[in-house]
């Protein structure tokens, strides 16, 4: 399951890709546009901005932007930064993770299936695609 905070991190790239003018936007701005607590956003673009997400600045004009256009992020970059791994289970989260039953595991196959499916569903969504306005 996706927590809140690798959501909120995709709402909040988005807030900033769709109000981007150059600058950097206050953290209180996302927090009032998004309905977020500014305290638990301020725990999240900490993570962001050591994952090389965002760019941040403090003081007067300060607080966050894109470090690339929206098109350049895979909401899978994201969601992983967040939350870590999406595999499904251990085998397939790290390659240092070799099960030794490997060769005659008779469920990996659907494990690396559907692993394959989150994987490709999540990388091949760009940040720009959720900024397509939806009708009705």
């Amino acid at each position: 399951m996706i927590s809140t905070k690798g959501r909120y991190a995709i709402r909040v790239m988005l807030d900033l890709a769709e109000n981007d003018q150059g600058g950097y936007i206050p953290l209180k701005d996302i927090a009032a546009r998004q309905e977020i607590s500014k305290k638990y956003l301020e725990i999240i673009v900490k993570d962001m901005v050591s994952g090389g997400l965002l760019v941040g600045a403090s003081g007067k004009g300060g607080g966050y932007k894109l470090c690339r256009k929206p098109e350049e992020y895979s909401l899978g970059e994201i969601i992983e930064l967040m939350e870590g791994t999406l595999s499904p289970v251990a085998c397939l989260a790290e390659a240092k993770n070799l099960c030794p039953r490997k060769g005659a595991c008779r469920t990996l196959p659907l494990w690396t299936e559907y692993d394959n499916l989150v994987h490709d569903f999540f990388y091949g969504k760009k940040l720009s695609d959720l900024m397509q306005k939806q009708e009705g």
